[in-house]
């Protein structure tokens, strides 16, 4: 009977200690931008406290993240335990039931704590479906020197005349400096994202309030003619393979007087370790057209849980501790207050630490604050969204619209073809798509 028990003990004890050392591993699709690749240099914080969780990290380009992360949840591939995702996505896979919603991040996460412009952009029916790991407009950094140089004063709310003008008298092509820096890749999230938000500046739309597509009008025709003009007199050779991260490389090298972009890459201009210009950029609104709509976007990255994952308890500890405040702290002490993921909590932008460190924080959450997804545009339109068209078939068409875009930009095709293939493509996907007849 003892050996019997003590068998019994013993066996009990082996499964326990199997089950303590279970290890469930975490599979996280994100993209490789500056802010991500930090977090996964940071993990150790989170394995530390959660032994019994390992991670696998997928990093992507960001036209190659959406297309593989797009794919994975709509076929329920089950590929992926955490993806990262934008605010075009959240809402219209949280609608078909794609997405766990986020309501179990723990009692010190303080969801309240999100500011209302991001949190309101990843949420349906009043729940969260995935938690922002950063948040972000679009604006103005430029460098003080070559403005000064040029015998201009940036205003904190310029013009499109205005940046057109500075660009090309900030233009050196012997010093290797262009004007400024746009992006060009072809994308819905790469250059449509800024030419949609600049296009709202020039009084353009996607559809009217029948969802007629509007490349045919003067307003798109306006909108490309400057854009393709200014970066020829005054952007870098072979823009039309620009994205966020080339035109960062470009502008943390000395190469560009001007670049309108992702507030988030503040941080990352003005870091003296990584940007040779650290010292002398200065920040603006982003620019205007005198019709009452800047050229400024609302975006976040964030983390999600596609439905149906078997790891949800380990995932929503991982999604807490990379966008809560802990994370936030864990980052300032190791890197400084500066280079913080920037737009998503009111708290950041109450502390005085950051206000401090970070010249760029009062520009960011204002120009965040000034965007508006139901009234992204001058005249009426059906959709929300400032950067981005808030329905399924946007991702297809932005896409097939900026190919022809970023062809306009490398001269292989006419702005006037481009504009007319965008009509006929979108035109086309629309009918499909039941919206129009």
């Amino acid at each position: 009977m003892r050996f019997q028990a003590w068998l019994l003990g013993a066996v009990s004890a082996l499964a326990m200690a199997g089950i303590a050392n279970a290890e469930t591993t975490l599979t996280i699709a994100t993209v490789n931008n500056g802010d991500m690749v930090r977090m996964q240099k940071l993990t150790d914080d989170f394995t530390k406290a959660n032994p019994d969780i390992k991670l696998n990290w997928v990093t992507l380009e960001e036209n190659v993240l959406r297309q593989k992360v797009t794919t994975d949840i709509a076929t329920k591939g089950g590929q992926y335990d955490i993806l990262t995702i934008g605010t075009y996505e959240v809402p219209i896979w949280a609608k078909n039931g794609w997405l766990v919603a986020l309501d179990k991040l723990g009692a010190d996460y303080d969801v309240d704590d999100l500011l209302p412009a991001i949190r309101n952009g990843i949420s349906a029916d009043g729940k969260l479906y995935a938690a922002p790991f950063y948040g972000e407009s679009s604006m103005v950094m430029y460098r003080k020197d070559l403005m000064e140089k040029a015998g201009l004063k940036m205003p904190d709310a310029p013009t499109w005349d205005f940046i057109a003008d500075a660009a090309r008298k900030m233009t050196d092509r012997k010093e290797g400096i262009n004007g400024v820096c746009l992006r060009g890749k072809a994308g819905w999230g790469e250059n449509m994202a800024f030419l949609t938000a600049m296009s709202n500046s020039f009084g353009a739309r996607w559809f009217d309030e029948k969802w007629t597509p509007q490349f045919d009008q003067p307003e798109w025709k306006k909108t490309l003619d400057f854009y393709v003009k200014l970066m020829k007199d005054a952007g870098p050779d072979g823009a039309s393979s620009n994205g966020f991260n080339e035109n960062l490389a470009l502008f943390q090298q000395g190469k560009c007087g001007m670049w309108i972009d992702a507030t988030v890459a503040a941080s990352f201009v003005s870091d003296p370790k990584a940007s040779k210009v650290a010292d002398k950029v200065g920040y603006a609104l982003a620019p205007d057209n005198g019709l009452g709509k800047r050229a400024n976007w609302l975006w976040a990255w964030n983390l999600a849980i596609p439905a149906g994952s078997k790891k949800i308890d380990a995932a929503e500890k991982f999604v807490s501790w990379a966008t809560g405040k802990h994370y936030t702290e864990l980052v300032a002490s190791k890197e400084g207050w500066a280079n913080v993921p920037p737009g998503t909590r009111k708290s950041l932008y109450a502390n005085a630490d950051y206000q401090k460190a970070a010249p760029f924080a009062k520009m960011t959450l204002d120009s965040i604050n000034a965007a508006d997804p139901t009234k992204p545009t001058v005249k009426p339109v059906p959709y929300v969204g400032v950067q981005f068209v808030a329905i399924p078939e946007f991702q297809g068409i932005g896409t097939a619209v900026g190919q022809q875009f970023s062809a306009a930009l490398a001269g292989k095709e006419t702005v006037d073809a481009a504009l007319k293939a965008a009509q006929t493509a979108t035109e086309r996907e629309m009918k499909k798509g039941g919206y129009i007849k």
